[in-house]
């Protein structure tokens, strides 16, 4: 009960569904301009990314989703795996937009260096 009062007290909801928006509106196009992201889906700050060999089938890619997760690794953000071939992206609620920003080009930048080969 202490912590949804810290929750409720504290604003974080609002914080979780305000920065959760700021994400998704980021990455929306992501489909579009990745062709290794089959969608990319969430709630508030519970946001996933699906990562796939082929746009048109949705084959799943947990090999390419892996180098993802381990490329925004060392550069210092945890993602994880998530099901077949998706990156869960899930930060604490008190993040604010610019430390959701530095997550989301880092994980970008993830992507595109998977889908080029590097």
């Amino acid at each position: 009960m202490a912590t949804l009062d810290v929750i409720e007290k504290e604003g974080l909801l609002k914080n979780s569904a305000d920065v959760g928006a700021h994400m998704l509106k980021r990455m929306a196009d992501w489909p579009k301009k990745h062709k290794i992201v089959g969608d990319v889906r969430g709630r508030g700050l519970m946001i996933g990314v699906e990562i796939v060999k082929d746009q048109k089938t949705k084959e799943y890619a947990a090999d390419l989703r892996d180098k993802i997760v381990q490329g925004a690794f060392t550069k210092g953000v945890l993602f994880l795996g998530c099901g077949p071939s998706t990156v869960r992206i899930a930060p604490p609620l008190i993040v604010n937009h610019e430390q959701a920003d530095v997550a989301v080009d880092i994980l970008e930048e993830a992507i595109a260096k998977v889908e080029s080969g590097k």
